[in-house]
């Protein structure tokens, strides 16, 4: 059986313009002062997480312009684009948890300090990207 074909649109319609979506990271929140002090507060609260703390959005001091698990999925994007390495992510969680920056001044630490320092290069442009940090 053979369907009627649809009606033509009339001449005169105007074509619509979609409006743009907004950003998905608007900034309503303070951003961090820099992407180390971003890094400190998500894994601080990946670990409460884990410990059984529940996590509800709006609820800290300050109001942040995202949750923890942003800055993770920001970090695994990085990795899996192989902008930072494993090594990376190894000195960022160690350090993250110590709630410290590795001190370039400890012979021990040396390598880690500059693996960090390495990390936050690629990190911090990331996340002023993304509003997170300044």
């Amino acid at each position: 059986m053979l369907r009627p074909a649809a009606p033509a649109l009339p001449a005169t319609s105007v074509s619509r313009t979609v409006p743009l979506k907004p950003e998905p990271y608007s900034v309503e929140g303070e951003p961090f002062a820099d992407a180390e002090e971003a890094w400190f507060w998500a894994v601080q609260a990946h670990d409460a997480k884990t410990a059984g703390a529940r996590v509800i959005a709006g609820c800290g001091q300050v109001a942040r312009p995202c949750e923890p698990q942003d800055l993770l999925q920001v970090i695994d994007r990085l990795y899996r684009a192989r902008k930072l390495m494993r090594d990376h992510l190894h000195v960022l969680v160690h350090y993250g948890r110590r709630q410290s920056a590795p001190e370039p001044e400890r012979f021990r630490e040396q390598r880690a300090h500059s693996l960090w320092q390495e990390a936050f290069t690629v990190i911090a442009p990331a996340l002023r990207n993304k509003g997170i940090a300044r």
